[in-house]
Parts: structure tokens; C-alpha cells; sequence
């Protein structure tokens, strides 16, 4: 779908018929054919001395706005057809600027600012086709561009969201590990603590019973010993009886 850039006409013809001195016209001339010439800068510049001695000269500000706008001065371009539209009484120059300044927004894919132009170019000039097709144009971009944002605004929430839903996956698996590790670690705790109160219980009960230790001897190996040892008592005492009473024998110095 291609848009109608119309680039309503200089005032090349208008001019004759408005009094204006033979300088201002020279200028406006020279203008005119450097801007048939598609050296727009230049023609600018000499659309600007021309409003130097003329300021409010419609014409002048009409074409230095078209010329600025061909040499892609969009700003400056918008300003000087703003100007041009306040300065002029007559509805179809008004309408022609408002234009103009429409093409400045399409330009820049401004669609809103294009849309609102065009608007005012028509209620200047309804029979404006070039305004009526830009105007459908814009609006179309505009549809598209709001639609596309709205895709682009959804594709980001569920984008947002999926990231938050893994991040929420990820904390939840954070704190069920983390969770794990002091379950893990209570268990260990409390398994030292039982093994401690037996420990502890274990010692209590033999330090009240002392156990025997377990012997290597056998039973037969036990009585042998056990009558060794009544053996040997019983010489003992034999032997105590034997020397019971006996005087001690002494021998006199004298």
C-alpha cells in the first residue's frame, strides 16, 4: 500500500498576483528553480532572505517549509508550516500546510500526530483527496502499530510470568532442599542424642552392677586351680601347727 506524499505545490503562480517588491519576487523566483532542482537546502536558504524583508509573507513561509521538508528538516519543517497555517486566513493554505506538516509525522512513523493533521487539513478542505487517502493510510499504521504493541505487551507478560514461574520453581526447590537438609540434619541430631542417652544408660547400669569378666578358663581348669589353692592353705596352717609352741632356745653369755 503505497501513500500519496503530496507536497502541495510553491505558490509560484500566486505570486504574481500579490504585490510584493520586485527583490522579494527575484528571491521567491530563485527559490522556486532550486527547488525544481531538487537542491532544496539551497532553496531554503533563499526562501529565508526573502522572509527576512517579509517575515509574514505566506507564500515565502510556505515554500521554505516545503523545501525544509524535502531536505528532511522535519522540526524545523513542521515549525515554519505551523507558522504558515496561523498566518494565513485563507482555507485552502491552511489546509495545504496542515498537510504538509501530516507528511512531516508519517515520515517519522508518528501515526497519531500524522492522523490529527490530516484531520485539520480536512476540515479546511473536505474535497482534499490526497488528505482523505493519508488519513485512511496513517489510520491503518496506526491500527497495526497498536496491534503489534499489544502483541509485543502480551508476548512480554507471558514472558514475565514464565520467568516468574520459574523462579517461583526454583525458590520452592531451594526451600524443599534446604527443608531436606534440616530435617537431615535434626534426624542426625537426635540419632547422636539417642546413642548419647544409651551410652550414657549403658555406663549408669554397669557402674551399679559391675560384670565379671569373662574368664578363658574351663570348668575343670577352674577346679584344678580352686583345689591348688585349698592345697596350699592347708600346708600353710600344717605348717603353722608344726612350729606352734615351740620355745626359742637361748644360750647364756655368762
Amino acid at each position: 500500500m503505497m501513500m500519496a506524499r503530496k507536497i502541495t505545490g510553491t505558490f509560484a503562480l500566486v505570486i504574481a498576483a500579490l504585490p510584493v517588491f520586485a527583490q522579494e519576487r527575484k528571491l521567491m523566483k530563485e527559490g522556486n528553480n532550486l527547488y525544481e532542482q531538487k537542491k532544496y537546502k539551497e532553496a531554503a536558504a533563499v526562501y529565508q532572505q526573502a522572509l527576512q524583508k517579509n517575515p509574514a509573507y505566506t507564500p515565502g513561509l510556505f515554500n521554505l517549509g516545503n523545501a525544509q521538508y524535502q531536505a528532511k528538516q522535519l522540526d524545523a519543517a513542521r515549525n515554519t508550516l505551523t507558522t504558515t497555517a496561523k498566518s494565513t486566513s485563507n482555507p485552502l493554505e491552511k489546509s495545504g500546510a496542515q498537510y504538509n506538516i501530516g507528511n512531516t509525522y508519517m515520515d517519522e512513523k508518528k501515526w497519531q500526530d500524522a492522523i490529527d493533521a490530516y484531520k485539520q487539513a480536512l476540515r479546511n478542505n473536505p474535497q482534499d483527496a490526497d488528505a482523505k487517502y493519508n488519513l485512511s493510510y496513517a489510520t491503518a499504521m496506526k491500527k497495526k502499530e497498536d496491534e503489534n504493541n499489544k502483541d509485543k505487551k502480551k508476548d512480554q507478560k507471558d514472558k514475565n510470568k514464565d520467568q516468574q514461574n520459574k523462579d517461583q520453581k526454583n525458590k520452592d526447590k531451594k526451600d524443599q532442599n534446604k527443608d531436606q537438609q534440616n530435617k537431615d540434619q535434626q534426624n542426625k541430631d537426635q540419632q547422636n542424642k539417642d546413642q548419647q542417652n544409651k551410652d550414657q544408660q549403658d555406663k549408669d547400669q554397669q557402674d551399679q552392677h559391675p560384670q565379671p569378666k569373662p574368664g578363658n578358663l574351663s570348668q575343670k581348669q577352674a577346679d584344678q586351680i580352686l583345689n591348688a589353692l585349698q592345697q596350699e592353705e592347708k600346708n600353710l596352717q600344717d605348717k603353722m601347727q608344726k612350729t606352734k609352741g615351740v620355745p626359742v632356745k637361748v644360750d647364756k653369755d655368762w
